[in-house]
């Protein structure tokens, strides 16, 4: 990597795009050049906070080497298209786009100019994730289950819950196990604030994740069962834990035969670490040497077909339950 940062920039500075804009100030590979938002004020306040400029789009693109899109979903294909056009690599949150079709044409986009694409799927760089790619090649895979539940939040968000929290597992488990997915099935209830999908892929291996707005527990969790052991995941506390079952035996006291069966738990070394930090130092080394980024726009589009399916008929289950025609309405 040059000696010299990067300037990097922030296209939308809500709640999540104000992490990137801190992010980007904090961490050495970068220098916060510039942040651009529809609402003038609020990119004024975060631009003072970190010291740098709110900038028009157009001053943004020129000012930057790499970028960050943290707009609501619907604008991410034209910002990040704005950006490959000006030559700047781009970072773009999760959900990539919103069809597959745009993924496609700005992956085409994308290589003729040479720009970098990641798409911001944030678990790849959980600590504890980052522990469990270590080792999990190794394992027998039966299935993996995933539960991301919480409660109700304050704010509004416009992506479903399968769009905005289930995806995060879809990545996961898509870059987990072998083999391609071979089927999907989903179902939806609570408005589509809760969900829950069956995955199948052609190696045998089956899936099982619910998200949900309406669980007042939040959990962020992901079980791996395997021949020979059971892996259990808690993203929130970055902790991973090998369950063993040792073999039955017999013991014998004072003329009395006792049964025993053991588990053991092994709880893996993990060197927690904030993810969005290591997310974009891992983006500025990918764009500062051209190399691939560690979540690609490949696997955005991947991630965002099968999320679109599961999507789809978790809201057709909930609307033919209710009675609605599917044809008569949409989410």
């Amino acid at each position: 990597m040059s000696e010299e940062p990067l300037r990097a920039g922030v296209i939308g500075v809500g709640s999540m795009g104000q992490n990137h804009a801190r992010v980007y100030d904090e961490i050495r590979p970068t220098t916060l050049a510039g942040v651009f938002d529809v609402d003038d004020g609020r990119a004024e306040t975060v631009a003072r906070e970190h010291g740098t400029a709110a900038m028009s789009l157009p001053d943004l693109f020129e000012a930057v080497d790499v970028v960050s899109v943290a707009v609501p979903t619907e604008y991410h294909f034209e910002m990040a298209r704005e950006a490959i056009e000006h030559g700047v690599d781009v970072l773009v949150e999760k959900p990539f786009v919103a069809t597959p079709d745009e993924g496609e044409e700005l992956l085409a986009l994308a290589e003729r100019a040479g720009v970098t694409v990641q798409v911001g799927h944030i678990e790849r760089f959980n600590p504890a994730v980052v522990a469990l790619r270590e080792f999990v090649d190794d394992l027998d895979v039966i299935s993996v289950s995933a539960e991301r539940l919480g409660p109700p939040l304050e704010r509004e968000i416009d992506d479903s819950v399968v769009m905005d929290l289930m995806i995060h597992d879809v990545d996961i488990v898509l870059d987990l196990v072998e083999g391609e997915l071979a089927s999907i099935d989903a179902v939806g209830t609570e408005e589509g604030r809760y969900a829950s999908a069956n995955l199948a892929f052609d190696s045998g291996v089956v899936g099982h994740l619910t998200a949900s707005r309406v669980t007042q527990e939040k959990v962020r969790g992901l079980t791996i069962s395997a021949r020979d052991c059971r892996v259990k995941v808690d993203y929130i506390d970055q902790t991973v834990e090998i369950h063993r079952a040792s073999a039955p035996e017999y013991l014998r006291e004072e003329g009395n035969v006792h049964f025993r069966h053991e588990n053991l738990v092994e709880r893996v070394t993990v060197d927690r670490r904030e993810p969005l930090k290591e997310e974009l130092r891992s983006f500025a080394d990918a764009a500062a040497n051209g190399t691939e980024p560690v979540v690609t726009g490949e696997d955005g589009l991947r991630v965002l077909e099968a999320t679109s399916t599961i999507d789809r008929d978790a809201t057709r289950s909930r609307l033919e339950r209710a009675g609605v025609p599917v044809n008569a309405r949409s989410d």
